[in-house]
């Protein structure tokens, strides 16, 4: 016990506190790639390198220039870059473990059963895949990147008959939509290979090798089905689709929720 002790006092605290400084850096960086912050961070980077190497080379009148510029120039960041740091600071409260804390309403939910109503009604065929502890990230890339916020309007575009990537089926993960176009295996079962349609076996396909949920809507009838482990449960009411799926998230952050109150 004494060896674990020191052992943690240490090393392993400091490689902790490494990794966590390492992934929150990781992280800001993700948020603000895209926005013209991310061209200020590369400047603060060369100026951090010139702040170092003046005062390794004991520059003393570039590091006091350096110096005045840091407490002026932070200021004026937060002034400048007002905007992004907001809509950091909402990605961040948007983050999948804060909402499970402030939000029990599934906003998503409403958009999916909303589109797949949209896509019935139109008479077009849909597929769409809820992926859950099981990576379908080889599916993903199989597909067009979109990693866009969940609505019944993108949904029912994606599966309309002219758009190009309609026959393929579309991937939400957690709360976003991640790519649309997707192919998918399809079930080897004989006997649901003669009786079924290309997106119904697909669905299967996929709830067999993994532990999503498939939905998918007929372009013949416009009955709604869902499929998982492997099962297909065929014209199912949406007022009941929107239950299950609802349950089916609601577990999900009621695990986010444990594992963070044990760490």
């Amino acid at each position: 016990m004494e060896f674990l002790a020191w052992l943690w006092r240490n090393y392993l605290v400091n490689i902790l506190d490494i990794l966590i400084v390492a992934y929150i850096t990781y992280k800001l960086f993700m948020l603000l790639k895209g926005t013209r912050a991310i061209q200020v961070l590369r400047g603060l980077f060369i100026l951090i390198l010139g702040t170092i190497v003046a005062g390794a080379l004991n520059l003393r009148t570039v590091s006091w220039i350096l110096k005045g510029f840091w407490v002026a120039g932070v200021i004026a960041i937060v002034i400048v870059f007002q905007p992004e740091l907001r809509s950091v600071l909402a990605q961040i409260g948007k983050g999948p473990v804060l909402k499970s804390f402030f939000s029990e309403k599934l906003v998503f939910v409403d958009e999916i059963i909303e589109g797949l109503e949209r896509v019935s009604k139109k008479g077009f065929g849909a597929l769409i895949v809820l992926e859950q502890n099981t990576g379908l990230r080889n599916y993903i890339e199989s597909g067009v990147i979109i990693n866009g916020e969940v609505t019944s309007e993108l949904i029912s575009s994606i599966f309309m008959s002219r758009a190009a990537i309609h026959d393929g089926a579309i991937i939400i993960q957690n709360e976003r939509l991640i790519a649309a176009g997707c192919v998918l295996p399809l079930t080897h079962e004989p006997g649901v290979s003669k009786i079924l349609g290309m997106r119904h076996r697909a669905a299967i396909g996929i709830t067999e090798v993994s532990d999503a949920w498939a939905i998918v809507v007929s372009e013949e009838t416009g009955d709604i089905s869902l499929a998982r482990n492997g099962k297909l449960e065929r014209k199912i009411d949406l007022k009941e689709l929107h239950s299950e799926i609802t349950e089916l998230y609601r577990a999900r952050l009621a695990e986010v929720r444990e594992q963070f109150i044990q760490i």
